[in-house]
């Protein structure tokens, strides 16, 4: 597969300047026109087959998909359906480009998903509209999509977001290889601080803490969450326990640099939070719900012990640092 040396790990779902589109072509002098068409707009990744297609999907899903009908091997009618039948890859718009003609070509290829249908040999402004069409109306549907995916108190995602994403970066961490943290936040004795100070102090609190660890989390995939109620979830894949400590104890020194007045919790003068880290390296056949349960197990015994603490540690086992 070739890709241009600029090619972004990850970004997020939202209108950018060069959005990626995936050719899938068998025949070299078919990319390389489309390639010439949009070089200057997009970022233009390539595949010779339905599986090498497929493979790019599973780490980075482009914006856009441009694919051939008739190759051999898996035929695009085939990497449609697969795509569309992937949570991971479903709501990426594809537009068959094919030499086939007819009105029933067109109907099965519209019925399997894909929002177009272009026969060859193309036009390149029609190509160029089409292009330009569909991808205004994916990064439209993903605004959307994200906007049903926040927290509206405090701005960082929700627990919907948190499911999809654990199912998602859990995936791609198993078919890497990788480790997979989590960290299970509770902000300690909050019932009496709302109790005492009233709710929209309450409110401004988880606010003041929601905005605090979406700052501390700068890489792409890395995920913070409202879990529910008074709870945060911090997700970071491809991270080790030891790295998954480290940023813990740097959350844990941030809020409690915040020094929010607190004179009802028995842990300290200030409002402080308790950590529970958990950390796997998932094979197949196992389940995201095992780090959530360890996280949380790991996070009760925190508040147990005392809160204002932070406990680690990997399946089987528990770490206090």
């Amino acid at each position: 597969m070739i890709a241009p040396s600029s090619a972004h790990a990850y970004m997020p779902t939202v209108p950018r300047s060069r959005a990626k589109l995936l050719v899938v072509d068998d025949q070299a002098i078919n990319i390389q026109t489309i390639y010439e068409i949009f070089q200057n707009e997009y970022e233009v990744y390539m595949a010779i087959s339905g599986e090498q297609a497929l493979k790019f999907c599973e780490t980075t899903q482009p914006d856009l998909i441009l694919l051939d009908v008739v190759m051999p091997g898996m035929n695009g009618h085939e990497v449609c359906k697969q795509l569309k039948s992937d949570s991971l890859t479903t709501n990426i718009p594809v537009i068959f480009i094919t030499a086939r003609d007819s009105t029933a070509d067109e109907s099965e290829c519209l019925n399997e998903g894909a929002v177009d249908f272009i026969t060859k040999p193309v036009n390149p402004a029609v190509l160029r509209a089409r292009v330009r069409t569909h991808l205004t109306l994916k990064f439209q549907s993903d605004a959307l999509r994200a906007m049903a995916l926040v927290d509206g108190l405090t701005g960082v995602a929700n627990r919907r977001h948190f499911d999809e994403m654990l199912d998602k970066e859990w995936r791609r961490c198993v078919r890497a290889g990788h480790a997979i943290s989590l960290l299970m936040i509770d902000v300690d004795f909050f019932k009496p601080y709302n109790d005492h100070y009233g709710h929209q102090a309450g409110d401004d609190c988880l606010a003041a803490i929601g905005l605090l660890l979406k700052s501390c989390f700068s890489r792409p995939h890395d995920l913070v969450a409202r879990y529910g109620g008074e709870e945060y979830a911090c997700l970071l894949p491809e991270t080790a326990l030891e790295g998954a400590i480290n940023k813990a104890t740097e959350v844990k020194a941030a809020v409690d640099a915040l020094e929010i007045p607190h004179e009802f919790s028995d842990a300290s003068r200030f409002v402080t939070i308790s950590v529970g880290v958990a950390t796997i390296s998932p094979a197949r056949g196992d389940s995201p719900h095992q780090l959530v349960a360890m996280a949380d197990k790991l996070l009760f015994s925190a508040k147990r012990a005392g809160r204002a603490q932070i406990h680690s540690g990997y399946p089987d086992e528990t770490l206090v640092p």
